[in-house]
Formats: structure tokens, C-alpha cells, sequence
């Protein structure tokens, strides 16, 4: 036995140096793999696309989970003979890094507002670089076995230009187009936003009801009333009878009489408060397509920065917050509010970086038309080439494809890969040349990163001539967060059916959320974040690994303990302490399965050989939950506990045949176990399977997988 089994295990002496043996195998590769005969050639592929990860920070403990499943996957894979393909990358994460950097700009008493855009770029671009740089040491950290040579950054070259040639490629067949509708302005970072991009909350507001000539109507947002001039009523409202289409009336309003028009339309939902409303075309996409429709005047109210416009009269400049009981007390003192409801509850989108208040604005975006590109994606589905785990999230899945609006992916942001447009008047080339002729205006916007991450899987693998394309896509697992199936999953679907005619992936796995020890959501507001690097450093990073998997069902979500951690790291010197025992009791053994095994060690074998068999269906299913949690209990309460305890009187019987019987089992079981604990925990096991004098010197990660 080594001198290494004498002294405690540390991790800190061990991990860094166990990955650069690996790395240095070339084994992450598959080529490598096939090409030193550890694959064979015509094995089946597995490849997994890990999600390019934010390159704007350190790794939290959902990247910390991300890693393991993925890792742990492509191990079982490797072991099982397949050609493992992890493929890493980074992502620019646009809108999300530039908030980011803005903080740091704001510590130094800066604002991006009023920089020169390409100097802001690079200040972003070496911000982002640098955390590139330290988030993909901590990624090896975590024992990710993925395919460096092939890691990709959504800002590469290759990447902007594949992105740009999509996004022409789907406005010359139609699917993009620019125009006015209505979106989701952030007016604190200046930039339009996604559906996906805000979170819609549930608050209690109150309800104001305004006398509005002969009529009733109800607002929770009486600062965007001076435009209204239009009163609309559905045709067979019988209250209304009287009111025709295209009416006008003179009614008293908050700067003075106006005249209105009324509007009969069965847009109006007649069972909700009076059954009439009036519009805000620019501030709704509702009321814009009814002034579209009847050819109505727009108003801008609002203006981008939050503040009312000239419109408001009295109130111009003033910042929509502030003027809302101002305008209410002045409809009041004119004896046009009626009542207020205090406790209306209503959904408020808010932006999901900086909580601010979404304010609808119209404004020329580029968009994409969702509805035929959704139907491919649910087609596909329907066909059973994408299975979904847990199988719930289907639904879901269906649920926003079913019910799409079309997407803006305009952002008003330096940081992202530019959109190839150029304007001239009321012309538009679509081009990454600027066009021939003068006064041509590059378009300033950059594309929703979901834009280009979406097509992510194709970039990865090289779409459309790459070998990796050609021997790789469809890949085999999207392992994600359980938040990005309408966000992400969607817009991959899409993307791969679109350009490559295929699904990007057979299987989306869905993660739930890490949650504080109490279940609660980590923030740093709360001061309740857990640093996944602080217990890596504290207790290894194989005892991460096995709190992060064990009893973590897919989809649901982990409530993540430092004790949790801590009773793991017991359990890697558990197995420790076992190979001391074992390698100590079994010097004299000589590798070969004596001729005659005992009753009782036979018995032990058989079970051995069920637990094999058991946590490898448990593999194949994904339920990597319970098979850490099986070997966990079997090693410890079986092996530990109960095989080795009686082997010591076996060790010590004059028997040579009994000595040799027990010495082949507790062997045995050890390299098995060794083998398969290494998906999970890969950085104690590699450690004892070099140190344990095998002949071959064949490390553990190309190891076989037991087959009984």
C-alpha cells in the first residue's frame, strides 16, 4: 500500500492536480479518445452543448449544478464507450452584462449615457474577457470533463457573423420584419425588453373611476389620459344604443375640454366595470391596433426617460410617479373622479434587472413573426423527437408556443453583436455592407442575446459545413434551468428546425432552482447567496457534487446546506478510510478471482451485482439522484458497515481459501465502487484508482463501465 493512504485526504492537495491530468490526457476530446483506442470508431456519439455561461461574474450555485448533472453525464457516457462531446462556451449576455458593468461604472461616478459607444464597448469587452478568463478556471474547478478545444464565446467572430447571415437570411424569407408595436421600455437603461426579459408581479393598486362626459371610466393609470379622444364601446353593448360609431362629443378632461370620438368595437370586454374605456394608442398595444384600425391619432404621452410630454400641459417634465395623484387631485377638484378603489390587484410588469416599472411605448423595432416558426417547434414535439424531463414541462412548452407574440430583438445597447441595417429616410437595406449611395445610417441597435444563443447548438457544432455538425447534431441532452423553457429552450427549437431542418437535441432536462438551507431564493439583497467556490474550498469539490445531486429530482427545486455539504465531505473520507483498510488487508492479492469463492461472499457479489444493474438503468434514466444516493448508502451502511466488518474475522482464518475469498470481494468491490462513485465524485476516486498499483495505469475516467 502507498504512503498517500497513511495521512488523511485533501482535497486541496488533490484537485487542481487530478485535472491537469486529465486535461492533459486529451480524453475531454473525442478524437483523442478514438484515435489512443480508449473509443471505438464507430461508437454512437453523446454530446451535450453546455450553457454558455455568463461571462460577466463568478459562478453561482446553479452553475455549480449545471456542471455536475452535465459532468456527470458525459462521465457515465465516456465509461459507457460512447464518444463524449461536452462543449463549452461563454456568454456576452448583453443586456444582463452591460447592467452589470453599469454598477461599476456608477461606484466610479460614471454613466455609459453620454460615452463614446466604442469606447464603452471595450471597457466591456475587457471586463467581460477577464471574467471570461476567471469563471472558466472555476468551471475546471468543478471537474468539468468538457472539450476545450472546441469552447466558443457568443462575441467570436465566426459566432457574430453566423448570427448576422441568420438574421438576413430570415428577413429576406420573410420571418423578420421592422415596424411600429408596442414594447417593453425600460426607461431607467434606456433599452427595450422582451417578454421574457420582464416579470410580470401581481401588485394591489388602486382603481381610479373618472366622469368622462356621459360616461364612466375606469384607470390605474390616470397619467396617461390627456391623449385620450377616443371612447370605445362594444357594438351590442345595449347601454350604449344610443352612441353611434364615429360620435362626437365635447366632454370636460384634465386640461380643459376635448372633443371624443366614440369607437364601437368588439374589442371591449362589456362585463368589466362599465363597459367602457377610452385609449392610449402609444402606450398599449391594444389600443394601437384599434387606432391602426380606424386610422385614429397617436400620441406620445410619455416620454423615454419617464416624464410627461408637452401634451401634459401643467404637468410636463414631470416624472409619471410623482404627476399620478397630482393629475388625480386635479380631476378631483374638477369633479371628475367618482371613487377609487384601494385594493385593485393587477399584473405590473417590471423590468427583471432593475424592478422598474415597464412603460409600453411604439417604437420601430426589428421583430420576429413567431406564429410559423412556433407551429415547426410543436410539430416536432408532436413527432416525439424532443422528450422533455420532467415530462410536465411538455405542457409548458406548449403552452408558449401555442401563445406567442412576435419577438423583439432590438436593444438599445453598445454591448451585443451589432444588427447588419442600414436607414437612408424611409429606405432599408438589410446588409453588413453599407449600401452604395450617401447619407446611409448604420443601425445602433444590438440583437436580444437570445437571438444569438439560441442558436447556440448549431454554433457549436459548426453549422453548417463543421465535422462536428456533420457527426454531432442533433446533440443528445439540453441540461438547463427549469426557468429557461420559455426563455431559451424555445428559441433553440426554433433556430435548429429553422436553419438545419432538425430539433438541436432529443432530450431537454430541466433542473429546478438551489435555494438557501431554508428553501428561500438566494439574492444578495438577502445576504443568504452561497459561494459554490467557498465550499469547494471548505469541504472539496467532490462533497459539492454529491449535495448538489443527491435528492435533487429534476424540476424541483434544492434546498442547499453548508451541514448538507459538510456530511459529504465525511463521506469521501469515508471511502478513504475504506481504501486504507482494504488495500492494507489485501497487500498479497494478485488480481485474479480465486478459484473458489465462499457461500457468504458470493452472496455479497450477487447483491453487488444488483446494485450494478440497478444504478445503471437508474443512469440511463437520468435518475442521477437516486443513483448517487443508492451508492452513497451502499458503501457507507453495506460496504463500510456491515462487508468489511465481517471480513475482518474472514481475513484472519487459517483457511487460505477463505483469506483469498474475502481479499477478491473487498477488492472487488472497492474498484467497482471506485468506478461507480466517478461520475459524481471524480477527483477522490481518480486519486485512489492511480495510487491503488494498477497494472495498466489506465485512468479511471476511461475506465468501463461494470456491465452486470
Amino acid at each position: 500500500m502507498k504512503d498517500i493512504f497513511l495521512s488523511p485526504y485533501n482535497p486541496k492537495e488533490t484537485e487542481e492536480r487530478i485535472y491537469k491530468l486529465w486535461e492533459d490526457s486529451g480524453f475531454f476530446n473525442p478524437d483523442v479518445c478514438v484515435e489512443k483506442g480508449v473509443t471505438k470508431k464507430d461508437a454512437k456519439p453523446f454530446t451535450v452543448v453546455m450553457p454558455p455561461t455568463n461571462a460577466n461574474g463568478s459562478l453561482h450555485a446553479g452553475h455549480a449544478l449545471v456542471m455536475t448533472i452535465e459532468d456527470i453525464m458525459i462521465r457515465y457516457k465516456r465509461m459507457r464507450g460512447f464518444k463524449t462531446l461536452w462543449l463549452p462556451g461563454a456568454d456576452h449576455a448583453g443586456f444582463e452584462t452591460q447592467v452589470v458593468y453599469e454598477k461599476q461604472l456608477e461606484k466610479e461616478g460614471r454613466s455609459r449615457f453620454g460615452m463614446n459607444p466604442d469606447v464603452l464597448y471595450k471597457e466591456i469587452l475587457n471586463f467581460t474577457l477577464q471574467n471570461k478568463k476567471d469563471m472558466e478556471l472555476q468551471v475546471r474547478s468543478l471537474g468539468a470533463s468538457c472539450d476545450w478545444t472546441r469552447e466558443k464565446f457568443t462575441l467570436d467572430e465566426d459566432v457574430i457573423e453566423k448570427t448576422q447571415n441568420t438574421f438576413i437570411k430570415m428577413f429576406n424569407e420573410g420571418f423578420v420584419y421592422r415596424g411600429k408595436r408596442a414594447i417593453n421600455w425600460c426607461y431607467k437603461h434606456q433599452t427595450s425588453l422582451s417578454e421574457v426579459e420582464t416579470e410580470s408581479i401581481e401588485e394591489t393598486s388602486p382603481f381610479y373611476y373618472f366622469k368622462y362626459g356621459p360616461f364612466e371610466i375606469g384607470t390605474v393609470r390616470p397619467e396617461t389620459k390627456f391623449g385620450d379622444k377616443y371612447v370605445v364601446m362594444h357594438p351590442d353593448d345595449k347601454r350604449y344604443v344610443e352612441y353611434k360609431h364615429g360620435q362626437k362629443l365635447m366632454v370636460e378632461w384634465i386640461n380643459g375640454p376635448i372633443e371624443a370620438t366614440v369607437i364601437k368595437d368588439p374589442v371591449i370586454d362589456m362585463n368589466f366595470g362599465t363597459g367602457v374605456m377610452t385609449i392610449t394608442p402609444w402606450h398599449s398595444q391594444v389600443d394601437f391596433e384599434l387606432a391602426q384600425k380606424y386610422n385614429l391619432d397617436i400620441e406620445q404621452i410619455i416620454d423615454w426617460n419617464g416624464k410627461l410630454l408637452p401634451i401634459a400641459g401643467e404637468f410636463t417634465g414631470i416624472n409619471i410617479k410623482e404627476a399620478r395623484p397630482k393629475i388625480v387631485e386635479k380631476l378631483k377638484s374638477k369633479g371628475l373622479l367618482i371613487r377609487i378603489d384601494e385594493n385593485y390587484k393587477n399584473v405590473i410588469k417590471r423590468c427583471y434587472k432593475c424592478n422598474t416599472i415597464i412603460e409600453p411605448q411604439i417604437k420601430d423595432q426589428w421583430f420576429v413573426k413567431m406564429e410559423p416558426l412556433a407551429k415547426m417547434a410543436l410539430n416536432s414535439v408532436d413527432k416525439k423527437e424532443i422528450k422533455f424531463i420532467p415530462d410536465n414541462y411538455e405542457k409548458i412548452f406548449r403552452y408558449w408556443m401555442t401563445n406567442t407574440i412576435d419577438w423583439n430583438i432590438s436593444r438599445q445597447i453598445v454591448w451585443g453583436i451589432p444588427i447588419p441595417a442600414w436607414f437612408r429616410e424611409k429606405e432599408i437595406v438589410v446588409s453588413k455592407n453599407k449600401p452604395d449611395g450617401e447619407r446611409w445610417i448604420k443601425d445602433s441597435d444590438t440583437f436580444d442575446t437570445w437571438f444569438s444563443s439560441g442558436q447556440w447548438p448549431l454554433m457549436m457544432t459548426e453549422f453548417p459545413e463543421g465535422l462536428d455538425y456533420q457527426n454531432y447534431y442533433p446533440t443528445d441532452v439540453m441540461e438547463t434551468g427549469q426557468d429557461l423553457i420559455f426563455k431559451w429552450i424555445p428559441r433553440m427549437v426554433i433556430f435548429g428546425l429553422y436553419l438545419a431542418g432538425k430539433a438541436p437535441f432529443h432530450t431537454v432536462y430541466l433542473h429546478g432552482m438551489v435555494n438557501d438551507a431554508k428553501g428561500q431564493k438566494m439574492s444578495k439583497s438577502t445576504g443568504n447567496v452561497i459561494n459554490p467556490m467557498t465550499l469547494t474550498e471548505k469541504f472539496g469539490t467532490d462533497a459539492l457534487r454529491m449535495g448538489l445531486i443527491v435528492g435533487n429530482t429534476p424540476g424541483t427545486s434544492l434546498a442547499l446546506s453548508e451541514d448538507k455539504i459538510k456530511a459529504y465531505k465525511h463521506f469521501a473520507n469515508k471511502i478513504w478510510n475504506i481504501t486504507r483498510f482494504v488495500l492494507s488487508n489485501t497487500e498479497n492479492y494478485t488480481g485474479e478471482k480465486p478459484s473458489k469463492i465462499t457461500e457468504s461472499d458470493e452472496k455479497i457479489l450477487s447483491d453487488f451485482d444488483d446494485i450494478i444493474k440497478d444504478v445503471t438503468v437508474d443512469m440511463d434514466n437520468y435518475r442521477f439522484y437516486l443513483s448517487a444516493e443508492k451508492l452513497y448508502h451502499y458503501v457507507w451502511h453495506n460496504f463500510a458497515d456491515k462487508i468489511i466488518e465481517e471480513s475482518k474475522e474472514k481475513l484472519k482464518n487459517k483457511n487460505n481459501e477463505v483469506v483469498l475469498s474475502a481479499q477478491y470481494t473487498l477488492r472487488h468491490i472497492l474498484k467497482t465502487s471506485l468506478i461507480l462513485l466517478h461520475p459524481f465524485m471524480p477527483f477522490i476516486t481518480e486519486e485512489i484508482w492511480i495510487n491503488m498499483e494498477n497494472k495498466n495505469n489506465k485512468l479511471l475516467m476511461i475506465t468501463e463501465w461494470p456491465t452486470k
